[in-house]
């Protein structure tokens, strides 16, 4: 069974990478033989015999002639070019969020297994001002343009899982935290700027008000919801193959004071404020979500704030200086 992984060199693409290198099979796929990783870069290489890097854009028709060969059963498509970026270039945007992965769907149809895709949408789905709730009948209206282009992605994904031309599923997911500092354009970084800087006991300013309210996950519960996706995409489609994911609400408040109980005080002094209005009405005004669609499928979040932030001490990727990391809850 062949994995094909786009964005593989990005913050969950890693993880992500990790975990299949951990297993054996893929549930729901059978024994996994081959791990085709697709990225424009790559840091280090993985050491599993399995994989094969593969260093193009995906929106190269030769790379993905390439990423085609052999066929791939099971597809994690997460190449694209993030909100900020998206925004200010509209066509570079147009080309990697819309245009590539509707030539990745065609490829697909054309040779003919009915892979399962697994497709990372994301909550700019929603659009800004948000309603009171989020829940599973929210109208989608995005305001930004990759918003709209996830939209459109995931109504592609249903006509072609519809038609029998591949398996897909699609998870909107909310603030995967905390990503390396590099930043991919993305404009709520912030949050992951927050929980990083408290980690590393370091100062850092917010766009956005402290009573910014926002929805957050771990990379570890993303990796597993992406699996777990997967497995569903080996099941026949049912009504619904788009889930908005379960994530922790907490407001910029209560993130600082789940550090402050664990430096007695420390981190609070740290975060100074300089609010950006488009910035924490798109990002910082996250209303209470309510998810029983995808809680029902087997999704799942952190479970707890104290729980996330002890993933993310025991992420070597956000702690780039261990002496100096936050003390985890057992």
């Amino acid at each position: 069974m062949n994995i094909l992984l786009t964005g593989a060199n990005g913050y969950i693409g890693q993880a992500l990478t990790e975990r299949l290198c951990s297993m054996q099979s893929l549930p729901g796929h059978g024994a996994i033989d081959r791990i085709v990783l697709c990225d424009i870069a790559f840091d280090k290489p993985p050491a599993d015999p399995r994989v094969y890097r593969l260093t193009g854009s995906i929106s190269d028709p030769a790379t993905l002639a390439a990423a085609m060969d052999p066929k791939p059963d099971v597809v994690f498509h997460l190449a694209s070019i993030a909100s900020g970026r998206a925004e200010l270039e509209f066509e570079q945007g147009l080309q990697a969020n819309l245009q590539a992965p509707i030539q990745l769907l065609e490829h697909l149809r054309l040779q003919g297994n009915c892979a399962t895709v697994v497709f990372t949408s994301s909550i700019a789905v929603f659009g800004a001002p948000l309603p009171d709730e989020i829940n599973d009948d929210t109208p989608l209206a995005p305001a930004l343009s990759y918003g709209a282009h996830k939209q459109a992605m995931e109504i592609l994904l249903a006509d072609y899982t519809r038609r029998g031309h591949i398996n897909g599923r699609a998870v909107r997911l909310p603030a995967i935290v905390p990503r390396p500092p590099a930043s991919n354009g993305a404009w709520s970084l912030f949050s992951s700027d927050l929980i990083r800087s408290l980690l590393h006991s370091q100062p850092c300013t917010m766009p956005v008000s402290p009573d910014a309210t926002l929805w957050l996950m771990s990379v570890q519960c993303c990796v597993d919801n992406l699996l777990h996706a997967a497995a569903l995409g080996a099941q026949p489609a049912g009504d619904r193959i788009v889930w908005t994911l379960p994530a922790l609400r907490a407001s910029i408040a209560e993130i600082v004071a789940a550090f402050d109980a664990r430096t007695e005080g420390a981190s609070s002094p740290l975060v100074s404020y300089a609010p950006k209005p488009d910035i924490e009405a798109q990002f910082g005004r996250l209303p209470p979500l309510y998810t029983p669609a995808a809680e029902k499928a087997g999704f799942h979040h952190d479970a707890s704030l104290d729980n996330l932030i002890d993933r993310a001490c025991s992420n070597a990727q956000a702690l780039q200086h261990p002496s100096s990391a936050i003390q985890t809850h057992n």
